[in-house]
């Protein structure tokens, strides 16, 4: 099975492409979605030890939990240390069950992907981008965004440029949606030759 890690910076389109890989027929591990389950389950305890007072009713209050965090930015690792090894461990049971189903590609939408060197673990990266004015625009088109939140979030993230160049490849995301896509189907198409390793090195 191959392994393909979907990844971009916040604004640029990584929904957008996963729904029209799933549409294709390639089941899609998303992170984010994957952590909003542990903010309400696996990690609250957790969180709650390591951040007092950030969770109510059995759930991470994400508000309170992202004003910790911005106030201390130096916490954001303790963070980090708690929820990606759960972020992981929900990849590798959805990456066995795939394997287990026989299907060709498994697709792994990470936004850090490479801030957490999760791309060693895939056989394939693809990197959507746009232009970092459109970038801009989508995101302060965001309910309560605000110039502050927006620059807190970038800088957590590698730079696009850097993520370009680390990509197997990249789809811009500037134009149509109609152009993304036929990318990603081309993509797909090549990638329906690829040999694969990385689930029996890393996963299996």
């Amino acid at each position: 099975m191959l392994i393909i890690g979907l990844t971009g910076s916040i604004g640029m389109g990584k929904s957008t492409a996963a729904e029209h890989l799933r549409s294709r027929g390639l089941p899609v591990f998303d992170a984010d979605a994957a952590v909003h389950a542990l903010y309400e389950g696996a990690a609250v305890p957790l969180i709650e030890k390591e951040f007092p007072g950030t969770t109510s009713q059995g759930k991470v209050d994400r508000g309170k939990l992202g004003m910790a965090v911005m106030t201390n930015p130096e916490r954001l690792a303790v963070l980090e240390a708690v929820v990606h090894p759960l972020v992981r461990e929900a990849e590798r049971r959805f990456l066995q069950e795939e394997a287990a189903r026989g299907v060709r590609m498994a697709v792994l939408e990470i936004p850090l992907l490479f801030e957490t060197g999760a791309d060693a673990k895939v056989d394939t990266t693809i990197v959507v981008s746009a232009a970092p004015e459109l970038q801009r625009q989508r995101l302060m088109k965001r309910p309560g965004m605000t110039r502050e939140k927006l620059a807190s979030l970038l800088v957590r993230q590698m730079p696009d440029a850097e993520k370009r160049v680390g990509a197997d490849f990249v789809v811009d995301t500037s134009g149509e949606i109609a152009a993304s896509r036929a990318a990603l189907d081309t993509i797909i198409a090549n990638l329906e030759r690829r040999d694969a390793s990385a689930f029996v090195e890393f996963w299996a």
